[in-house]
C-alpha cells in the first residue's frame, strides 16, 4: 500500500511539473514575441521617418520631380508586393483578420508569414520614399501578428489568440497607446470579447510597450493637448463634425471596398490585368495632390496634423480634401501602407477648416473631434477611435464630446458603407481560400 501511494504521488508530481513547464514556456514565448513586436514597431517608425525625409530631399530641387518619382515608386512597390512579397499589400489589418478566421494552415501562413512581415516593412518604406499618403501603424499590426504567429508554432492551439495579441501590440507600440491596443484587439480584430485572449493581449502589449519605452523613451504621439469644450453653444460643433467626419470616412471606405471587389466593366478589367500600370497612375494622382497642396498631402500627415492641433499652422481649406484623395489613391494602388495616420491628418484638417465657422471653439478641440469623427467613419470602431486620440494627446477633458462624436460618426458611416472596411476586405481575402486555384502566396 505505501508503494502504491508513493507511485501515485510521483505520477501527480510529474503531471504537475509538466503542466507548469507548459504554462511557463507559453508565457515566456508570449513575452519574447511581445519584445519582438516592440522592436519591429521601433524599426518601422525609424524607416518611415527616414523614407519621408529622403523623399523631401529628392524633390527639393523641384516639386515637379514628384511627377516622375511618385508614379515610378508606386509601380515598383506594387510590382514587389505582387511578385516578391504577395499578401503585403494594403494596411495588413484585413490579412490579420482573415488569418484568424482561416481554417487552412497553409493559407494562414501565406497571410502572416515572416517573409510577408519583412516585405511589409521594406515595401512600405519604399512607398513613403516616393510620397505615398500612407501610415506605418496598420502595417505594424500585420508585422506584429506575423511575429507572434512565428512564436505560436510551438503552441498551435493558441495561435488565434496569439495573432490577435500580436496585432493589438502592434497598434499599442506604434502609437504608444496601450489602452487603445487592448480596445483595438477586442473591438476591431476580434469583434468580440474573448476572455482567453485577453491575458495574451495584455502580456504582449506590456512586453512590446516596455521594449519601445526602452528604445525611444516615453512620449505622447501628438504631444499633450490641454483643451476643453465648454458647455453651451460650442457643443453644436460635435454633431456637425461627427456627421461630416462619419460621412467622409464612410465614403472613403466605400471607394476602397469598391476597388477591392473589382470595378465593373472595362475599368475593372484594365485594373485587374494591369495592376502595376494602375499603381503608377495612382502615384501620378498622388503627385498632383501633393503639388496642389504644397507638399502637405504626401506621407503620413503626422507633422501637418500636429501643427494644426497645436495652432502652429492654420488648416488650409484644401488640405483635408487633397489628403483624402491622396489616401484613397494610395490605398487602392496595391502598395503596402496603413490608414491610421493619414485618417487622423484628414480629420485634423476637417476640424481645423471649421475654425472660421466656430471661432469661439478652441482650434484644438475642433481638431480632436475631427480626428475621432473621421477615424471612426473609416474604421467603424468608435471606442478604438476616441480612446486612441485621447491617449495620443492625454486630453481627458475632451473625452465625453469625443465619445459623442464617435457614436454619431459611426452611425453616419454605416449609412454610407454598411460593412466595416477591414472586415469587408478580409471577406474578400477569405473568398480566395475557398478558391484553391486562385490562392495567393
Amino acid at each position: 500500500m505505501p508503494r502504491f501511494r508513493y507511485r501515485s504521488a510521483m505520477t501527480r508530481l510529474r503531471r504537475s511539473s509538466a503542466e507548469a513547464f507548459t504554462l511557463w514556456r507559453g508565457r515566456l514565448l508570449f513575452l519574447a514575441g511581445g519584445v519582438g513586436v516592440g522592436l519591429a514597431a521601433v524599426l518601422m517608425a525609424k524607416c518611415a521617418d527616414a523614407a519621408q525625409a529622403l523623399f523631401r530631399d529628392l524633390i527639393a530641387p523641384s516639386p515637379l520631380l514628384a511627377l516622375v518619382v511618385t508614379p515610378a515608386g508606386f509601380a515598383l512597390a506594387a510590382l514587389l508586393a505582387l511578385t516578391v512579397f504577395p499578401n503585403a499589400q494594403g494596411s495588413g489589418i484585413p490579412q490579420v483578420i482573415a488569418a484568424r478566421h482561416s481554417r487552412d494552415p497553409g493559407f494562414r501562413e501565406a497571410l502572416i508569414s515572416l517573409r510577408v512581415a519583412v516585405g511589409k516593412i521594406a515595401v512600405m518604406s519604399l512607398g513613403l520614399l516616393c510620397g505615398a499618403s500612407a501610415g506605418r501603424e496598420g502595417p505594424t499590426v500585420q508585422v506584429g501578428a506575423a511575429i507572434m504567429a512565428a512564436f505560436g508554432r510551438l503552441t498551435p492551439e493558441r495561435l488565434p489568440g496569439l495573432i490577435l495579441a500580436g496585432g493589438a501590440a502592434g497598434v499599442a507600440a506604434a502609437f504608444n497607446t496601450p489602452l487603445a491596443g487592448i480596445v483595438f484587439g477586442i473591438e476591431e480584430l476580434g469583434r468580440a470579447y474573448e476572455a482567453r485572449a485577453t491575458a495574451l493581449i495584455v502580456a504582449c502589449i506590456v512586453a512590446a510597450g516596455l521594449t519601445s519605452l526602452w528604445l525611444v523613451g516615453n512620449y505622447t504621439y501628438f504631444g499633450t493637448a490641454q483643451v476643453s469644450l465648454p458647455l453651451g453653444q460650442a457643443w453644436a460643433v460635435v454633431p456637425v463634425l461627427g456627421l461630416l467626419g462619419g460621412l467622409a470616412g464612410g465614403l472613403f471606405s466605400r471607394l476602397v471596398i469598391a476597388v477591392g471587389r473589382g470595378l465593373p466593366g472595362r475599368a475593372g478589367r484594365w485594373i485587374a490585368t494591369r495592376p502595376v500600370a494602375f499603381a503608377a497612375l495612382c502615384g501620378l494622382g498622388v503627385a498632383l495632390c501633393g503639388l496642389a497642396s504644397g507638399g502637405t498631402a504626401y506621407g503620413t500627415g503626422y507633422e501637418e496634423a500636429r501643427a494644426i492641433l497645436h495652432g502652429e499652422a492654420p488648416a488650409r481649406l484644401d488640405f483635408a480634401p487633397l489628403k483624402f484623395v491622396a489616401t484613397v489613391l494610395s490605398s487602392v494602388s496595391g502598395i503596402p501602407g496603413g490608414l491610421f495616420a493619414p485618417s487622423l491628418a484628414v480629420g485634423a484638417g476637417l476640424g481645423g477648416a471649421l475654425h472660421g465657422l466656430f471661432g469661439d471653439v478652441p482650434v484644438g478641440a475642433l481638431v480632436l473631434i475631427g480626428m475621432v469623427a473621421y477615424l471612426t467613419g473609416v474604421l467603424q470602431a468608435p471606442i478604438t477611435s476616441f480612446v486612441i486620440v485621447t491617449e495620443m494627446t492625454q486630453d481627458h477633458a475632451m473625452m465625453i464630446p469625443l465619445m459623442l462624436a464617435a457614436l454619431l460618426a459611426d452611425a453616419a458611416s454605416k449609412a454610407v458603407c454598411r460593412g466595416g472596411l477591414y472586415h469587408t476586405l478580409a471577406e474578400i481575402i477569405l473568398a480566395k481560400e475557398r478558391q484553391p486555384a486562385e490562392r495567393v502566396g
